[in-house]
């Protein structure tokens, strides 16, 4: 079996696609995956770390502002749906998945005009402009929410939840090698920040102005602080004269980040809200307000509405999320409740369960 899986952009569309690949080899060793990604995008180096092979396409997105960048998009998206076509006549694959982000789009349109059955992967509780135009040719939906039929074909529909790096499913396991990488102390409280691969600059900023309050309280941090914003976390950090906090620009192992975290303060991502899910920790979300017709305030809507989670709005963060960390750090019963709820949106076998959809189209 051959499988090209186009998509990226961001990490909550890149683990994803690594975890079905994963999945699709473990079922058989023998299948070929192809990745397809944008060029100098973080595809470009995650999947190859992932041991996989990616080609780039020179898509890009059209800006929301008016702007000369946009005048290069039919020329790029032109010689993009060009380059797909070569690719997919090369390959010659049994099936296309596409994982929603920039290359999707002209990679499941060349694989839908050569013949080839193409599946979505839909993460967000809001289906995403590419993926609601995609849909027309795609012989199968998988989505990770209920009602998503308002976007697409009830009869293409599958729910399988979103697929996420099986590693984390075993983090309780891993506690002890968690502490001694990240330099912990056992018996001190311990907050895990992640506002996605590139950072969130509204979390980042609202961390930074209340570091004394954590080191005060006694509490040990675990900070990706995202690229453009290490250099200010680690001065900031200087500061405090504590080591209490621990900033990167990326954090690899989540799996023991995850197992050594009390609490998590995330963006509402589609990935980081599905890890969150699976992991069982309480956390406090913050919607990226930008992302696409709000989709983040809704994923993180549906937890909140079954107490499986908190929000704090990010037009407010720099005034309430350090203060909402702090007390939740502090109520063991709340982070029980939170975490018991939040368990019960987990699924654990998304990945499998695409892959297995996967493998019926090429039947």
């Amino acid at each position: 079996m051959k499988v090209i899986i186009s998509g990226g952009g961001t990490g909550g569309h890149i683990y994803p696609a690594i975890a079905i690949a994963n999945e699709l080899k473990t079922m058989d060793a023998t299948t070929e995956i192809l990745f397809v990604g944008a060029e100098g995008k973080m595809e470009m180096e995650k999947v190859p770390r992932a041991g996989y092979t990616i080609v780039g396409l020179p898509i890009v997105g059209i800006k929301r502002e008016l702007t000369m960048a946009n005048l290069a998009f039919p020329f790029k998206l032109g010689t993009s749906l060009l380059r797909a076509r070569q690719i997919v006549r090369d390959f010659r694959p049994d099936v296309a998945v596409g994982v929603g982000g920039y290359a999707s789009g002209p990679l499941l349109l060349a694989a839908s005009m050569h013949g080839t059955p193409t599946l979505i992967q839909e993460q967000n509780s809001y289906a995403g402009l590419t993926n609601k135009v995609l849909a027309r040719w795609a012989k199968r939906i998988c989505v990770a929410y209920p009602g998503m039929d308002a976007f697409f074909p009830a009869e293409k529909i599958k729910v399988t939840g979103n697929p996420v790096r099986s590693d984390i499913q075993f983090s309780s396991e891993k506690v002890t090698a968690g502490q001694t990488l990240f330099s912990l102390e056992t018996n001190r409280p311990t907050l895990l920040i992640i506002g996605g691969s590139q950072g969130a600059r509204s979390i980042n900023e609202s961390i930074e102005s209340g570091l004394q309050r954590f080191v005060d309280a006694g509490i040990q941090v675990i900070w990706q602080t995202g690229p453009a914003f290490i250099e200010r976390a680690k001065t900031a950090i200087a500061a405090t004269g504590s080591d209490l906090i621990k900033a990167y620009d990326f954090i690899y192992d989540m799996d023991k980040a995850y197992a050594v975290a009390d609490s998590v303060v995330s963006r509402a991502g589609a990935l980081s809200v599905s890890e969150l899910c699976l992991v069982g920790r309480p956390a406090i979300l913050v919607p990226f307000p930008a992302a696409a017709e709000d989709h983040q305030t809704k994923n993180a809507m549906s937890l909140v509405d079954h107490n499986a989670a908190l929000l704090v709005n990010d037009r407010t963060a720099r005034q309430e999320l350090v203060t909402a960390a702090l007390n939740l750090l502090a109520n063991q019963a709340q982070q029980q409740q939170l975490s018991q709820q939040i368990k019960t949106f987990a699924r654990p076998n998304a990945a499998r369960d695409i892959a297995n959809e996967v493998v019926k189209l090429t039947k």
